[in-house]
């Protein structure tokens, strides 16, 4: 038993040091790059029809301030076309429907675009207002964006300046980022991907994506990769691989920035997880088979693998955190010691991603070291929402198909802002929870055993685990249990 238990533990530790040793190699290039990253400024020189589309569901708080912005977007009106892309059935619908009209009576082009259904989700709204699009070029924000003005003025010259690229992504700011420990650590999740894994897989020639939203495509490039789809939920990921495949170059400019709101509420960032999660290994499913039997190099379709895969690691988080007790009682009764020795090395896996987020967080803030307190917590997170994540891999993985649930959003910037009033609080508790609150427990037996048996090293892994399960169940719980009451005195 002994032998199974080191075995499968290894075996576990190997997937996440391979992925984790990945950071080390985008460290690396993100080293080589870093003084000759894109800083360019292309002049706009003539105005080609642009397109905005504004896909919103149930969107009452931040809808009107989403059309302002894309309003107050500094281009000729003959040359700007605004899609509303509303499938809303609640309030939101009026909002949007006013500022639409208002604007409208401003001399601008704008739609409020109704479909009788909401088949194929976002991906079906955007299918459906390219159909009807004038523009050239299609620039595209979810709800929770605030464009700025600049925004077409930075982005839509790169597409003129060379007819191969056909997609353009900005990087993503967050306005509410100091709002709570929650916003803090995904800012930093965020920074991480923008800062160092886009603008490297951009500089190296590795395959990016197109981030749902703050991007603008070329509309032949749309069609040429097939359209929106709506097979995954990661429509976004699936029609980048699908352009890329066909030889379209993307652009991405770290040094244009388009401000966002994060959830604020731990059940709508799960929910926000698990789509992102299981839509990432839907599109691996569909899309790795034509990446490995493409011409491209053998480093691209590695490369490629690794960033649609790396999701894989949730399932073996948890199974790590399962085998944790157990070896610390195998280790103590003196058995297979030279194993321990072995799994030393995976020590450098969490020392690459402790320098992955390093350089983000320097690259971006002047304060990176008080923001770099923050990276045991975040590590804690990661671990306490791998029960969620690895349900969406093992439905992403057996092709079990689900609705695509919206992250509402609450119109939150600062402290002084609240979204327990608010409409959209998921009420409901995922059945997850259970077994979060089960393994917080199996990890706090865990690090009392460690301490027990003066299993030394042992004690921070154990902590992290019980501290990142507990954090996420007892949010979750609390936040349902806000939201219940909000209902019960509408109600």
């Amino acid at each position: 038993m002994e032998e199974i238990i080191l075995f499968t533990y290894i075996f576990s530790l190997s997937v996440l040091f391979v992925f984790g040793a990945h950071g080390f190699i985008m460290i690396y290039y993100y080293l080589k790059i870093r003084s000759r990253r894109n800083q360019d400024t292309e002049i706009l020189v003539k105005y080609p029809v642009v397109t905005v589309q504004l896909p919103i569901y149930n969107e009452m708080y931040v809808v009107r301030r989403l059309i302002e912005a894309a309003c107050a977007m500094i281009y000729p009106k003959e040359k700007l076309e605004i899609q509303v892309l509303d499938d809303s059935t609640d309030q939101t619908l009026e909002i949007a429907a006013s500022c639409v009209e208002k604007y409208r009576r401003h001399g601008y082009d704008i739609k409020h675009i109704r479909r009788g259904n909401r088949e194929g989700f976002k991906a079906g709204a955007l299918k459906e207002g390219l159909q009807m699009a004038r523009g050239e070029f299609i620039a595209i924000f979810d709800a929770d964006f605030v464009p700025r003005s600049d925004f077409l003025l930075k982005t839509v010259p790169h597409l003129l300046s060379d007819r191969r690229v056909g997609m353009v992504q900005t990087r993503w700011e967050h306005i509410n980022s100091e709002y709570s420990l929650l916003t803090r650590a995904q800012a930093m999740a965020l920074d991480g991907h923008f800062v160092i894994e886009q603008a490297v897989r951009n500089s190296v020639g590795f395959f990016i994506n197109f981030n749902g939203t703050a991007g603008v495509w070329r509309r032949e490039c749309i069609e040429d990769a097939g359209g929106w789809q709506a097979d995954t939920l990661t429509e976004d990921l699936d029609l980048s691989y699908r352009a890329q495949l066909r030889g379209w170059k993307f652009k991405y400019l770290n040094h244009v920035t388009s401000p966002g709101e994060l959830p604020s509420e731990i059940n709508a960032l799960k929910s926000q997880q698990f789509r992102w999660t299981k839509g990432s290994i839907e599109t691996a499913r569909k899309i790795l088979p034509d990446v490995w039997k493409s011409e491209l190099p053998f480093a691209t379709k590695a490369h490629a693998t690794f960033h649609l895969t790396n999701n894989l690691v949730f399932p073996f988080i948890v199974l790590a955190s399962i085998l944790n007790v157990p070896l610390v009682f195998i280790k103590h009764a003196g058995l297979h010691n030279h194993y321990f020795v072995f799994m030393s090395v995976f020590v450098f896996a969490f020392i690459g991603s402790f320098l992955f987020y390093l350089f983000s967080q320097k690259d971006v803030y002047k304060d990176w070291q008080r923001r770099l307190l923050l990276f045991p917590v975040f590590m804690a997170g990661s671990m306490g929402l791998a029960v969620n994540n690895s349900r969406a891999v093992v439905e992403g993985l057996f092709r079990r198909k689900s609705e695509f649930v919206r992250t509402p959003k609450y119109s939150i910037k600062d402290k002084k802002d609240s979204w327990t009033n608010k409409e959209y609080v998921p009420a409901k508790i995922n059945s997850t929870v259970i077994i979060e609150i089960a393994l917080a427990i199996y990890c706090l037996f865990g690090v009392a055993s460690s301490i027990y048996f003066l299993e030394i090293a042992a004690i921070p892994f154990q902590l992290l685990f019980f501290l990142g399960f507990s954090f996420v169940a007892v949010m979750s719980l609390k936040h349902a249990w806000i939201a219940r009451q909000v209902n019960h005195k509408r109600g």
